[in-house]
């Protein structure tokens, strides 16, 4: 069973220890990272929006926040109901507690559910992937099940700390291409000069993403009320492009063995490549450029 981590909060002066933590999740296993940092971002968001009260022991969030519209919150006489199918649940099987987006009227609202049956159901033969397929992200349903609202309409969205998380993300996407690196670090000098050219390559990436990470984190802990929005779409664009370059040139120098030989590295890089994907690419790229040329000041 994959351990909920304890990690200090965001913007408390120790966002560096967080990320570090995230990372090392990661390194060791990306799925596990997912897990850890999904129940993570969940204890943040409670906190910010004022619902961090005494959790029981053995409690393990996530936060299940994709298409927010498939769920429907009503407010009945005994309180909030949820009902629909929220797809790409994490942990689907692992959490106890989850943080939930549902339309609620014209607004989409936040809310926490426990994730037990009748009223939550895993659906079997929803995530048949391979990459992240321990991440269990099946598609839940929920039927009436009791919810309490956490923030009001529109502000899991609109506070600064959903920067945070996604910067977390990318913490440990950092970590899942550190546990890759260290495979082509243990068999670049015995290949000779080529590969020893692709972990100097590697080294130049991932020491760009462990710099943003940091600046992000001293950045966080300064202003922690400040919307960060530009500062993560080029934090998880500059990891993203790290990771990447890094399952690139590790296959490139060490050739098809450790993916066909190496369970654990095979395993770690299809989790990580589907991992990544998490980001939105282009769509966030434009976003980071129309927030570049829009700025008033000069962003470098």
């Amino acid at each position: 069973m994959i351990e909920a981590p304890d990690l200090p909060l965001p913007g408390k002066g120790a966002t560096a220890e967080r990320f570090r933590g995230l990372a090392a999740l990661g390194r060791a296993d990306p799925v596990a990272a997912r897990l850890g940092e999904g129940h993570a971002d969940a204890l943040a968001i409670r906190a910010e929006l004022g619902d961090d009260g005494p959790r029981a022991p053995g409690e393990r969030w996530g936060v299940w926040a994709a298409t927010p519209r498939s769920v429907r919150a009503v407010q009945t006489a005994d309180g909030w109901r949820l009902t629909g199918e929220r797809p790409w649940c994490s942990g689907a099987g692992w959490c106890t507690h989850a943080l939930v987006t549902a339309e609620a009227g014209d607004d989409i609202r936040l809310f926490a559910v426990a994730n037990a049956a009748p009223h939550a159901v895993a659906l079997d033969g929803t995530w048949p992937a391979v990459g992240m397929a321990g991440s269990d992200s099946r598609t839940v349903r929920f039927t009436d099940a009791p919810a309490r609202p956490v923030g009001g309409p529109g502000e899991y969205v609109n506070r600064p700390g959903f920067w945070h998380g996604g910067i977390g993300v990318a913490a440990c996407w950092y970590g899942g291409a550190l546990g890759i690196a260290d495979t082509l670090r243990a068999a670049a000098a015995a290949r000779g000069p080529h590969a020893l050219a692709h972990l100097g390559a590697a080294d130049v990436a991932l020491g760009a993403a462990r710099a943003v990470l940091d600046e992000a984190a001293a950045l966080i802990d300064a202003d922690p009320n400040a919307i960060r929005h530009r500062l993560a779409l080029r934090v998880r664009a500059t990891v993203e492009a790290a990771a990447t370059e890094v399952i690139d040139r590790t296959g490139r120098a060490l050739g098809a063995g450790p993916l066909s030989r190496d369970e654990a590295h095979a395993r770690r890089v299809a989790d990580l490549t589907v991992y990544l994907r998490q980001s939105h690419a282009e769509t966030d790229l434009e976003q980071l450029g129309r927030l570049v040329a829009e700025s008033e000041e000069s962003p470098w």
